[in-house]
């Protein structure tokens, strides 16, 4: 590969990233800051979403696991005096 080549090789990787870049929405507010994404108000918006959808399904999670492990639900307590009836003492 000779020198010009390669200086035509690095200018496309350059500019393929550059592109990819603006298409997934980074910037960079100065060069050599931090690199953040873009936010705008569908984003913010379809993150809000997401976040409430997130906080529900943890709810819905913890009432199952509540009821998994809860020994004393009315199901189980029902059992309990059903049985106990059944076996007079």
């Amino acid at each position: 590969m000779n020198p010009f080549e390669m200086v035509v090789a690095i200018i496309v990787v350059i500019t393929v990233g550059r592109v990819a870049m603006a298409r997934f929405g980074v910037v960079h507010s100065k060069p050599g800051e931090s690199v953040a994404f873009r936010d705008d108000t569908a984003t913010r918006a379809e993150n809000e979403r997401l976040r409430d959808e997130l906080r529900g399904m943890k709810e819905r999670l913890a009432v199952l696991e509540r009821l998994a492990t809860d020994s004393d639900t009315s199901t189980a307590r029902l059992d309990r005096e059903i049985e106990r009836l059944r076996d007079p003492k």
